[in-house]
């Protein structure tokens, strides 16, 4: 896995998620998107990656990873019940989305770091 295209693939999830606000049309579900084993990074992580499981930067990565699409499901939830969802509550810096996201892009970058020693 290319860990740079990794990171830049999921920083394109909150141009997704702020897309999908803006028409809340009920095309994304909360269950396709709580889903941890269907982006990319996902099958990476459940596949090919399982190499490094003895990482305990990969058990990081892997927990941040669920813990980000649990929150991306959240704000789909929240969005299709038709609650007041607005993107700079569901996806500023201080949301669970935000915060969620970080951690995953910090537990990519030491992954990268651990495996490139």
């Amino acid at each position: 896995m290319d860990f740079d295209q990794a990171v830049a693939a999921h920083s394109a999830w909150k141009r997704t998620l702020s897309e999908y606000l803006e028409k809340r049309d009920g095309s994304f579900s909360q269950s396709e998107a709580a889903v941890d084993n269907k982006c990319p990074l996902g099958q990476w992580i459940y596949g090919e990656g399982a190499r490094f499981a003895s990482f305990a930067e990969f058990s990081i990565l892997k927990s941040e990873h669920a813990r980000f699409h649990m929150a991306v499901g959240d704000v789909i939830h929240r969005a299709n019940a038709g609650q007041s969802v607005t993107e700079e509550i569901a996806l500023g810096a201080q949301s669970e989305f935000s915060l969620a996201s970080i951690a995953v892009i910090g537990a990519i970058m030491n992954l990268k770091r651990h495996v490139s020693k």
